[in-house]
């Protein structure tokens, strides 16, 4: 599953922590720059101005949830 979002560099902290509740990967992305969501190091060297794709191995309702508060329109 895809989602779509804008991300800003002060909440990087709480989307990996989220991420990293999730039993499953997630990957983060732009482009075809690809990093894993549990890693705030990775995370943080994204670019904050791209719309970014985050894809996740699994399903968890929470995260989902979550990822809304980021959604951009497709």
């Amino acid at each position: 599953m895809q989602h779509r979002i804008k991300l800003r560099p002060d909440e990087v902290k709480d989307f990996v922590i989220a991420a990293e509740k999730c039993t499953f990967d997630i990957d983060i992305s732009y482009n075809s720059f690809i990093v894993d969501a549990k890693s705030i190091i990775g995370v943080m060297g994204l670019n904050f101005n791209q719309v970014l794709t985050v894809s996740c191995n699994g399903y968890d309702a929470d995260f989902e949830k979550y990822l809304q508060r980021f959604a951009v329109a497709s």
